[in-house]
């Protein structure tokens, strides 16, 4: 009977010993988050949640983006009720807008000579508004039949005189707004580029705190959070798309750790650190 017992003791010390490893391989995260907005003095970030994550909320995204329907630009190119010539024009340089100064900028004179809708909103435009500045075509459609040779060189003199009017009034561009208004389809797809990338941020969020997320926690008034009983490994605190802010500067953190067994991680989030602004989704 007594030996039972101390079998049945001894076993149970083992159960014991054998967990005490476990608990001892757990570590813990401590951090600070500060913002130094343009006055230059730094200010803890407060009331801000953050989460600790198991992959990156920058690799999570780019796994959202990748999960999401790609938009078919040529699809969408193909769809739209112009000339082939305008539909190359837009594949080639993709973008459907056409209307605002860097649309004027990007267009070349052969844009304008041969892109048929260019053609009529320029010509028709400046012949309106610029007093009849834009110079006269000679050439009659009738010769392109009857006198091909004689066509086709007065239609490249022609172009030629127009390609001296346009370097030499710039600004003649600039009233082709209004005739391509109508066909301009830049709204549109920028519509369609912002319902998918609220798609994809939507998806990212529910991967990170779904997926990928081990614990949440909340920056206190002094700016300070932790997160206790973590296994070791590589792990990121992450404010996700959530923005701190501090006077007229605003961030968000995205930022690898590494937790030893046993030990406390610090951590220092600040501007330093923060996500990249032209990264922010």
């Amino acid at each position: 009977m007594r030996f039972a017992y101390r079998a049945v003791l001894l076993l149970g010390m083992c159960f014991v010993l054998a967990a005490l490893p476990a608990s001892a391989q757990s570590g813990s995260i401590v951090f600070v988050v500060h913002i130094t907005p343009s006055t230059g003095v730094s200010e803890p970030v407060r009331g801000l949640p953050f989460y600790l994550l198991r992959k990156s909320f920058a690799d999570i995204q780019r796994e959202a983006d990748a999960s999401a329907p790609k938009l078919d630009f040529d699809a969408f190119v193909n769809a739209l009720a112009v000339s082939k010539e305008l539909k190359a024009w837009m594949k080639k340089h993709h973008t459907v807008t056409l209307t605002g100064e860097d649309f004027q900028k990007s267009l070349t004179a052969d844009d304008i000579l041969n892109v048929p809708e260019f053609w009529k909103a320029y010509q028709v435009d400046n012949r309106s508004s610029n007093g009849g500045g834009l110079p006269s075509r000679k050439y009659k459609e009738k010769d392109r039949t009857r006198n091909p040779e004689k066509y086709k060189r007065e239609v490249a003199e022609y172009h030629e005189k127009v390609r001296k009017y346009l370097a030499a009034t710039a600004d003649s561009k600039e009233v082709m707004d209004a005739g391509l208004q109508s066909i301009d389809q830049g709204p549109r797809w920028a519509d369609m580029v912002a319902v998918r990338a609220k798609n994809v941020r939507t998806i990212a969020l529910d991967l990170a705190q779904s997926r990928y997320m081990v614990a949440q926690t909340q920056a206190n008034m002094d700016g300070r959070g932790e997160f206790n009983g973590v296994p070791p490994g590589t792990y990121w605190i992450s404010s996700l798309n959530i923005q701190g802010q501090v006077g007229d500067t605003l961030e968000k953190w995205d930022v690898a750790v590494a937790v030893q067994p046993g030990a406390t991680t610090q951590a220092m989030l600040s501007n330093f650190n923060a996500v990249p602004a032209k990264s922010a989704p």
